[in-house]
């Protein structure tokens, strides 16, 4: 059976490993030594060594500050952290031979890598491979790309992109298709494609926020007009409205697109727009939820949701917790319910932000409700549920009042 190698084997690397070891013998190597049933866990050596394929996934990141919970928008311009790349290059340069190929899938800026990683492998050939991924669904993800993205140095199907494409052939589930441009389209495909859904986020946002103000009007009868629309707009995904662009990858991505701009002295900085918006389409939704304690007179803001979306427990880029940061600049304190972040209640009572609901995605966490939609604790009555994605009736949570965020008619 074919060897392969995946150095980095965190919370991307890991279960694409895994994946890989359905129908490859799976090597891998971390900082942190990992458990798995599937992967090997070997020193980056022993890894690297006859392996044929090559994959690395080890973070780029930025500075904390970057994340995305907080505002971003006016920090200085800043490049993703290659310096872990850098290493995990250097290292692998000096045990691989001309027979082997690395891949790397983490996200650069256009040109990084025949720039700065590229001249770090002599040893080897390289490709760039980055995956269009979401955590909580890594493993689908994986083998059901929206497409197969492969950057070589003259954007060649032949050679080291053929090879690539008759690995991932026996894992693909949805027969994707396979762009191949340069190393640099390759990059430019992988951060302009989130940054595109940053910018969908940003607009159906803002018509949330003009049905908010001009009143009369139902904000997803406009949006899904618009998501119908497939001959001039994009189509219909991210084009409902509710929470604003989150996770670790889209809001540091327009932050070092905001660089890769001024970087090349384009003259315009339309990512800096871009994370304008959200901050304050986040504050917006903040002044509604304190308009909305001042109201029916109540002293608890509580958000259903600290995690980036549902069903996972990471809190980097939360909008939740951007949302919160202006609650508290207005005056409130803010509470939280969301098992996986470790923050629990059995019941809450006042102004109710819904940030998560989807029942068919974490219905299960409390099973002793006995209506329909599953909460992450009881909401007593009396309270009011500020919902942005106009998901819930008041037959969901009888004697409290839900206000649909977006819809004013």
């Amino acid at each position: 059976m074919q060897k392969i190698a995946m150095i980095g084997c965190g919370k991307l690397g890991l279960p694409c490993a895994e994946v890989m070891a359905e129908k490859y013998d799976v090597y891998g190597y971390d900082t942190t030594p990992f458990t798995s049933h599937k992967v090997k866990c070997v020193s980056l050596e022993e890894a690297v060594k006859d392996a044929k394929f090559i994959f690395i996934a080890v973070p780029t990141p930025h500075d904390p500050a970057y994340g995305g919970a907080t505002p971003i928008a006016d920090l200085p311009p800043k490049d993703f952290d290659y310096s872990i790349v850098q290493d995990v290059l250097k290292q692998i340069n000096q045990v691989a031979n001309k027979d082997q190929l690395v891949a790397l899938i983490s996200t650069v800026l256009p040109g990084t890598v025949r720039e700065h990683l590229r001249p770090l492998i002599t040893n080897a050939r390289f490709i760039y491979n980055p995956y269009l991924i979401a955590m909580g669904s890594v493993s689908w993800d994986m083998v059901n790309p929206e497409m197969a993205i492969i950057g070589t140095e003259d954007g060649s199907l032949t050679g080291d992109a053929k090879e690539l494409i008759d690995f991932y052939k026996p894992l693909m589930q949805n027969n994707p298709r396979y762009e191949v441009g340069t190393w640099d389209e390759a990059e430019a495909i992988k951060i302009f494609y989130n940054t595109f859904i940053s910018v969908k986020l940003g607009l159906v946002n803002m018509i949330q926020d003009v049905a908010e103000k001009i009143g009369n009007m139902n904000v997803d009868i406009v949006t899904g007009a618009l998501a119908r629309s497939t001959h001039r707009v994009t189509g219909p995904g991210y084009m409902k409205s509710g929470m604003g662009d989150a996770g670790a990858c889209h809001p540091r991505d327009n932050i070092a697109l905001r660089f890769l701009a001024e970087k090349l002295d384009l003259g315009y900085d339309l990512f800096h727009a871009i994370m304008i918006a959200r901050e304050l389409q986040a504050k917006n939704m903040a002044k509604k939820l304190v308009e909305l304690a001042n109201e029916y007179k109540h002293e608890e803001i509580w958000i259903h949701g600290k995690a980036y979306k549902p069903a996972v427990p990471y809190e980097i880029g939360s909008y939740s917790i951007l949302v919160a940061h202006y609650v508290e600049e207005l005056g409130f304190n803010v509470k939280y319910v969301d098992p996986l972040t470790g923050d629990h209640a059995d019941e809450v009572c006042g102004i109710v932000l819904m940030a998560h609901h989807a029942p068919t995605t974490y219905g299960n966490v409390n099973n002793s409700l006995k209506n329909e939609q599953k909460f992450y604790c009881k909401i007593l009555p009396g309270s009011v549920l500020l919902d942005p994605w106009r998901y819930l009736t008041p037959e969901m949570v009888p004697g409290s009042a839900v206000i649909h965020y977006g819809n004013t008619r």
